[in-house]
This record gives structure tokens, sequence and C-alpha cells, in this order.
């Protein structure tokens, strides 16, 4: 194994303050919020520093991205060894980006900033581990679909998007500052709302009959909420 120097011993030390900065930032205040000289004044380096490292707010944005999506797979690795069937897998990962979220360690970034996008889409380490994570749950939202956990008309596309969405839900944060509910409440009420809908389970029933009744032949797509499991 190749030694460190003491040299890039510091630089990486550096490099972790920044993106644990920017991590933190971006968490409470959001990309247009953020600011790079508000970055290096909170790490305790001059601008010019920062920039040997990162070169742009863009960049800084990226990294701060690239670590969410590490930890992310590292929990998608530990859910895969744990023995859950893929619908409990998804029910996981979506409470983990919750709690990432109410614990302050979710970066916040704008959905329409043209720079950034480029920034992101340019960041080949990045796109390399947004896909991978995204291939993953793509998988394990197919074998759910198998499974008749989840709609199997629904395309998959759709439900990944709807769990990536839960990683910055607004919903959560409008919760927290109400003081009305606990956060283990509050993930619970939107996990409810994201795997079983707003439909009562009556109501879904109903519908399920009538859409029998409409067309003969054509069943409906069973699902663990239809099942009353």
């Amino acid at each position: 194994m190749a030694r460190v120097s003491f040299r890039e011993q510091v630089l990486l030390a550096r490099e972790e303050a920044i993106v644990s900065s920017v991590n933190r930032l971006l968490a409470q205040k959001g990309y247009d919020g953020m600011t790079v000289d508000e970055v290096a004044a909170d790490v305790g380096i001059a601008k010019a520093v920062l920039y040997k490292h990162f070169p742009s707010k863009e960049a800084l944005a990226a990294a701060a991205m690239v670590r969410v999506l590490d930890r992310a797979q590292a929990r998608l690795d530990e859910l895969a060894a744990a023995g859950l069937n893929a619908f409990e897998r998804l029910q996981a990962v979506a409470r983990w980006t919750l709690e990432v979220q109410l614990a302050g360690e979710m970066p916040s970034l704008p959905a329409q900033n043209s720079a950034l996008r480029a920034a992101l889409v340019a960041d080949a380490g990045y796109m390399g581990k947004l896909l991978g994570v995204s291939e993953q749950l793509g998988e394990w939202i197919t074998e759910a679909q198998a499974d008749g956990d989840i709609d199997a008309a629904m395309p998959p596309e759709v439900v990944l998007y709807t769990l990536f969405a839960r990683a910055c839900d607004p919903v959560l944060g409008v919760l927290k500052a109400s003081g009305a509910y606990t956060d283990e409440r509050i993930v619970a009420l939107l996990l409810a709302t994201c795997f079983g809908g707003l439909q009562s389970r009556a109501a879904g029933a109903a519908v399920s009959r009538t859409a029998r009744a409409r067309s003969p032949g054509s069943p409906v797509p069973a699902t663990r909420a239809a099942r009353g499991r």
C-alpha cells in the first residue's frame, strides 16, 4: 500500500472539512443561500485556498452529493444483506432519506439551475454513483412489482423518482417546524403517504370492484395495501 505523505494527509483532511461544511450549509440554507465565502469562513481557510480544492460553487455541491451517494450506497449494501424482501428494502431506503433530512445532513439543491445541472452531469464520480444507486433501486422496484407489493402497471421510473423525491420532501420541514409531531411520527406519516397513498382502504376496495366490473377479465394488480397487509 502506498504511503500517504503528511502533506497529502493535511490536504485530504482539509478537503473533508470543506465537504462537511458544504453538506451542512446546503442542508441548512440550500444551494442558493450558500456562498463560497461562507464555506471558506466556516472551514477557517482563505477562499483562494478553497478554490485549489474545488474550482466553483457547483463543484462544491457535486462533492457534497457524492458523499451522500456514498452513504446511500452503503445503506443499500446493508439492506441487501439484511434478509428483507424488496418492498421492505424500499421502505427502509425511504426511511433512511427522511432520517438523514431530519438530522440536517441532506444537501438541498435547486431542481432548475442550468450551471449546477451541467456541473453534476460532467462530474464522472457523481454520475457513476448516481447510476449505481438508481440501478440497484430499479432492481428492487421490479422485484417488488413481481411480488405484487407495488402496482405492476406503475412505470418503474415513476416509483424511482418518487423515492428520490423523499430525499427533498418539503412536507418534512413543514411538519417539523409545526412542533406538533415527533421525528418518529413525521417519518411514519410520510412513509404511509408514500407507500400506502392517501385513499382509504375501503375506498380503494370500492374502486377496484368498479374497475373489475367495467373490465371483465382484466384483473387489477394486487398490492399489499389492497390485500390489507
